[in-house]
């Protein structure tokens, strides 16, 4: 009885949660988690990121939520082998104890003594971060390049404490700043940067740990030119939560107690960096995707092509208007005609204005990259594009009345 009023109590909360998605936008933890649909999914905002050249930031939150993963996969193994945390590990068991994990109940610890996670926690697993890169790789053209933590060039730097504040070298000032980056509107052979992909083929050690924290601090934490590869670029992070210098060493075991200590950190290390990421996103990034396609169906290129062919389709519209004027072309009727370049001149100026496109809408559809669309499936988005879509129509033919009213009211005057 138990176990079916608790089956009944989830069925009913899951329809709770549908019905209460058919009156508002998601949220950001339900877009992370693939809860959404499209053109409010996981993946339209990871190409909305990298049109504004700052999928950096989304790529280094995938990755540190694969990190936590193995970690988690980790200490799971470890538990199922019949040992503790404590035996296995005990100077991660010591850390834990004395400043709290939020891997909690994994490693044995009471729930009182675990962080509270405020992000969006497991939500992403591995399959499904796999999914993203493979599609993000098939819009960019496939190309994918190397990871830093395989590569053998990085700067050669001391063993400092993690934080150690005696190396800051010049660094972006806002998470989403482009760093002198150009944003893929004008840059369209940038090379792909899609979160890294680690399979998992055999069972999980400490040195795989060590080996995906320092691919990360490479790859997004370490100075920018200071590993020989174009996949480094360092994302911002405040000064608080820098991490100037990875001490460990992915090919050579950890023997001193320092390292040992040290490598106590490794499933810890980039939480706080990944919560701030998180923020930094929900509350700077989010809000104008959630603008950009809950409100509209175009994109940028999309939206200035269509500016540009409106621009010259009305000087072709209005050099005839006034031909027909001053030619004092008869029947005064033909002037009706003029409603053709008229509409397809409104029409493009009016959805670049509000980057929205109402054919396409009525149709369904909304652009992914310039000039490529898919099918709209959350039903609230479709209703607020619907409806915008409408108003946009209605301006459109109001626009377009007038103006051919006006050209077949002036009387004729042959020059």
């Amino acid at each position: 009885m138990t176990s079916s009023a608790t089956m009944d109590d989830e069925h009913r909360q899951q329809e709770d949660w549908l019905n209460s998605r058919k009156n508002r936008l998601p949220s950001f933890t339900e877009v992370l988690s693939r809860r959404t649909r499209p053109p409010v999914d996981l993946f339209m905002f990871y190409l909305f990121l990298q049109r504004e050249g700052a999928e950096d930031i989304l790529d280094f939150w995938l990755d540190v939520q694969q990190h936590e993963n193995l970690c988690r996969a980790y200490f799971k193994d470890v538990r199922k082998s019949g040992r503790t945390i404590k035996d296995d590990w005990p100077q991660y068991w010591e850390y834990a104890r004395r400043r709290g994990s939020i891997y909690g109940t994994v490693v044995g610890l009471q729930p009182n003594a675990a962080k509270r996670s405020t992000s969006a926690g497991e939500m992403i697993n591995d399959p499904e971060k796999n999914a993203i890169a493979h599609a993000a790789d098939e819009k960019r053209g496939g190309q994918r390049s190397t990871t830093p933590g395989h590569e053998k060039e990085h700067v050669q730097t001391p063993p400092t404490a993690v934080n150690s504040p005696e190396y800051d070298p010049p660094r972006s000032t806002t998470p989403f700043s482009l760093s002198g980056r150009t944003p893929t509107l004008f840059n369209l052979k940038r090379a792909s940067r899609a979160p890294t992909v680690i399979p998992r083929s055999a069972a999980i050690s400490r040195m795989d740990l060590i080996a995906s924290a320092e691919r990360i601090f490479f790859r997004y934490l370490s100075p920018a030119g200071t590993v020989n590869s174009p996949e480094n670029h360092e994302i911002y992070l405040p000064p608080a939560l820098r991490i100037h210098t990875f001490p460990l060493n992915s090919a050579q075991e950890p023997k001193s107690q320092s390292d040992l200590n040290m490598m106590a950190h490794i499933p810890d290390m980039f939480h706080a960096q990944k919560e701030y990421c998180f923020r930094a996103m929900e509350q700077d990034a989010f809000p104008r995707f959630l603008r950009s396609k809950a409100f509209g169906n175009l994109t940028p290129v999309s939206a200035l092509v269509r500016l540009v062919v409106g621009l010259i389709v009305l000087w072709i519209g209005l050099a005839a208007g006034f031909a027909l004027i001053f030619l004092d072309v008869q029947p005064k009727s033909k002037r009706f005609f003029l409603f053709i370049p008229f509409a397809f001149a409104i029409l493009f100026l009016v959805s670049h204005q509000y980057e929205l496109d109402p054919v396409l809408v009525f149709l369904g559809q909304s652009e992914s990259t310039p000039f490529r669309t898919l099918t709209i499936r959350e039903p609230y988005v479709k209703r607020l594009l619907l409806g915008r879509a409408i108003w946009v129509t209605t301006l459109v033919s109001t626009c377009v009345v007038a103006l051919t009213l006006l050209f077949w009211a002036v009387p004729g005057h042959r020059l």
